[in-house]
């Protein structure tokens, strides 16, 4: 059985129209979600094997937020995966080494949202909690829990995960 933690950075400015959008940091509200997704991460022991992080700014500043919490897990920084498709994420996911069992993947929407939906499309979302909500939108600093009754990656296909958790910044707020 795989797993695989999917996250979107967190909220970014729009506030320096000169910067390239890779380039672009966190805004406030960022900064105040980062501490509630490592606490979320910490407490629920998420430890993947590995991370796959978008190699742009607010991905390594979302990064910098819950590095700590992942308790040293390797960390490989991939331009590839910044404004990467669906298609290309799953691609990516396929070339993981047999012997990691699960990854946490830092990216950016439209592709993660789409990687998700189409990884989980074979679940019926009224008897998932969560499904309805990840299908519907992908909030910046969301985290998806999928598994995948796989023994390797290259097998990982649409339709063949199951959603164990979907938790947005807004749902640790309290």
């Amino acid at each position: 059985m795989k797993r695989i933690f999917l996250l979107r950075h967190l909220k970014s400015s729009w506030d320096f129209p000169e910067l390239d959008d890779y380039d672009r940091p966190l805004n406030e509200r960022g900064d105040r979600a980062g501490p509630l997704i490592c606490r979320h991460i910490d407490t629920h022991a998420i430890r993947p094997d590995v991370v796959l992080c978008s190699s742009a700014r607010r991905t390594r500043q979302t990064m910098d937020y819950i590095v700590e919490a992942l308790d040293g897990v390797p960390v490989c920084y991939e331009r590839r995966l910044y404004e990467a498709t669906a298609a290309q994420l799953l691609k990516r996911l396929r070339e993981l080494p047999h012997e990691v069992e699960s990854v946490l993947l830092l990216g950016h929407n439209p592709g993660l949202h789409k990687l998700a939906s189409g990884l989980t499309e074979r679940e019926v979302a009224e008897s998932v909690p969560g499904l309805a909500d990840l299908r519907e939108k992908y909030p910046t600093g969301s985290l998806a829990t999928l598994t995948a009754p796989l023994e390797d990656w290259a097998d990982l296909a649409s339709g063949l995960c199951r959603l164990r958790a979907f938790v947005r910044p807004k749902d640790l707020e309290n």
